[in-house]
């Protein structure tokens, strides 16, 4: 008996199902005229530069060739402290990241690609950019090198 209903129910959509859907066809596609009031008394903004002025803005990552930081504590890689291959330094380095490339420079000037370490590793440890310079040496003498 309860299948029947069921089947019924299921075949056929009921009166008042029915005149739903009459009525939300019906209103499809109407506007309130309060909406249309609205939108008409609505002027269109004027747009506004909201954007720092050229001279505050810094360039983003890829329009720089590298971003480099100091570090001045031994690095640890694999249980293994990076040394230069060198002078044997294996702290006070400069960290230099370029073309997805990390170079390790020892305070006496002689760099080394560190394969180990990788771009993602360069973003999680550095800082905001401080400053931009035009020069590799002009960011040296910046960070103390």
């Amino acid at each position: 008996m309860f299948d029947r209903i069921r089947r019924r129910r299921a075949a056929e959509p009921s009166e008042i199902q029915r005149r739903h859907f009459e009525m939300w066809a019906q209103l499809e596609g109407q506007v309130p005229p309060e909406v249309e009031r609205m939108q008409a008394a609505i002027q269109p903004a004027a747009v506004v530069d909201d954007f720092l002025p050229p001279e505050l803005r810094i360039p983003s990552h890829d329009q720089l060739d590298g971003r480099m930081m100091p570090w001045s504590w031994p690095i640890v890689l694999d249980d293994d402290v990076v040394a230069c291959a060198e002078c044997g330094a294996y702290r006070d380095w400069i960290i230099l990241s370029t073309h997805d490339q990390i170079l390790l420079r020892c305070r006496a000037g002689h760099q080394q690609h560190e394969t180990r370490l990788d771009t993602a590793w360069y973003n999680r440890h550095a800082g905001p950019a401080d400053s931009t310079h035009a020069t590799f040496e002009d960011c040296l003498r910046h960070l103390g090198h």
